[in-house]
């Protein structure tokens, strides 16, 4: 409507120009009505391309609860610590503020659920207060484990306004994955995506209770897929706004789908801060099922501790690429030791599945059934090896003390590398767990620099076994004098290898 007056003015002063100047100020003219129509089309486009989530939120809204968990609470008087109100809770938490009484750790963290002040009884009292999703229509709600955690009753709140007292069928604190049931029919479920499926950039919203606003919806994109925050989960990053209260709710793609569920925030201040992350639905969905079977999660283990290959690393002893996970320790008696894997080795393969990063192993190990026979690849001194490894189940971790050190022998002399080192007795070799090697009774020049310290234990050199301290010596004569070197080094129950730099 606006453009046809403009249209007529311009048409009207086309027709009065002289045929000397005519052509030219008509397509100049032209020009500016064409730039005009272009720009108003391209706005149009633009506003076209904006999401739109309403219809998301009408479908998938119904389906999102609200969870609110008491316990029993007893103040503990004389404790020197002032009861503070929730508004003032809250101010702490938003601005950064340390709470009285409370230890803080600006980290990324499983989202608080809003607390109440200790009350001087033991009477149930609102714990905090989370977001959950229905799974199906007989009342089966996934939420984080998190938000149930200690938790004497857990309250399912449904959009409706209808409430339930839930029953908590298991929780599996290493995902952070919980399972309640709610008695109750006929009532609306998710639908879940297909996690392969989520790119980087795509639109994706939060519907939760951040601060106890139940059903309250936050948009954003996936900010990055498969970041490595555990041991058992490759977390979704997003932008999406996350605070406490959200955790256990569903983060949704524009198909509809739930793809994860909102877990963790990194902050310092306890509030949203640009970013949070969501366990992958699908790795929910595997604990989930295990849960409502037998009310827990069974994982598979082999007995190893492991770590990243840096790029250095893998250069030096000839893995080309850094990949795989490097063993560290080796349980003594555990699976991996009877399958006879070694410190030092990197793992590359699990069943035939490649091991991209450390993070990969414990959850490919973790899904397989316990007494499963399986075959592991290991890159072993230049030379890749296949080993049969029998799984078992995950235990508790173990924490084992470091070796008492024996009284060192007289050392070598020290070479080019800055190394003296002296034979192991067959006893000191049974104590310390080793086959071979040789104890470093001092460091100087490039391997002091490198971080080598008396008794260490060098297992390799070069991607060669060291046996004896004249072998030592001979694998050093041999090395190229500007050249790096890489050793495997023993400290305590450790293993781990570190590249030796000369002096120039």
């Amino acid at each position: 409507m606006q453009m046809q007056p403009l249209m007529i003015r311009l048409i009207h002063r086309l027709s009065n120009h002289s045929i000397r100047a005519g052509m030219q100020s008509w397509l100049t003219s032209l020009a500016l009505v064409l730039s005009i129509g272009l720009g108003m089309g391209s706005v149009s486009v633009e506003a076209q391309t904006l999401p739109d989530f309403s219809g998301l939120v009408e479908s998938v809204g119904p389906a999102v609860v609200n969870i609110r968990t008491t316990e029993k609470v007893r103040a503990v008087r004389g404790s020197g610590v002032p009861e503070i109100d929730e508004d003032m809770l809250e101010f702490f938490r938003r601005f950064g503020v340390p709470i009285p009484g409370q230890p803080q750790n600006p980290r990324r963290n499983p989202l608080p659920p809003p607390q109440q002040a200790p009350q001087q009884d033991s009477e149930p009292q609102q714990r905090g207060v989370g977001s959950g999703f229905i799974l199906n229509a007989d009342g089966y709600v996934m939420t984080n484990a998190h938000v149930i955690d200690g938790a004497e009753e857990v309250f399912v709140t449904l959009t409706d306004k209808r409430e339930f007292r839930a029953r908590v069928i298991g929780a599996d604190k290493r995902t952070d994955v919980a399972l309640v049931k709610i008695e109750a029919t006929g009532l609306p479920t998710v639908r879940l995506g297909d996690v392969a499926r989520l790119k980087v950039g795509e639109w994706v919203i939060a519907i939760g209770s951040p601060f106890g606003l139940d059903n309250t919806v936050t948009a954003g994109i996936v900010s990055a897929k498969a970041r490595d925050t555990g041991d058992f989960l490759p977390f979704i990053q997003t932008d999406v706004a996350i605070n406490p209260g959200n955790s256990g709710g569903p983060l949704i793609n524009m198909r509809g789908e739930v793809v994860g569920i909102n877990s963790q925030i990194y902050s310092r201040s306890g509030g949203f801060m640009g970013i949070s992350f969501a366990i992958p639905i699908d790795e929910a969905t595997r604990v989930s099922d295990q849960l409502r079977t037998s009310g827990r999660v069974i994982r598979g283990r082999i007995g190893v501790q492991i770590d990243q290959v840096t790029k250095e690393v893998a250069e030096s002893i000839g893995l080309g690429k850094p990949s795989g996970a490097m063993v560290r320790n080796v349980e003594s008696g555990g699976p991996a030791d009877k399958a006879g894997v070694e410190a030092g080795d990197i793992i590359t393969r699990f069943e035939g599945r490649v091991i991209e990063k450390a993070g990969d192993l414990p959850r490919i190990v973790g899904g397989v059934k316990p007494g499963t026979k399986a075959t592991i690849q290991v890159f072993r001194r230049g030379a890749v090896k296949d080993l049969s490894v029998t799984v078992v189940e995950l235990e508790s971790e173990r924490s084992s003390a470091p070796a008492e050190r024996s009284t060192p022998k007289p050392p070598v002399a020290i070479g080019i590398l800055g190394l003296a080192v002296s034979d192991l007795s067959d006893a000191q070799k049974r104590e310390l767990k080793v086959k071979s090697g040789v104890r470093v009774d001092a460091a100087e020049g490039a391997a002091a620099r490198s971080g080598i310290r008396e008794g260490d234990i060098v297992l390799s050199l070069d991607n060669t076994e060291i046996t004896s301290a004249k072998q030592f010596e001979a694998v050093v004569a041999k090395l190229d004098k500007p050249k790096s070197v890489t050793a495997l080094v023993k400290r305590g129950d450790w293993v781990n290898y570190i590249v030796i730099r000369p002096a120039r």
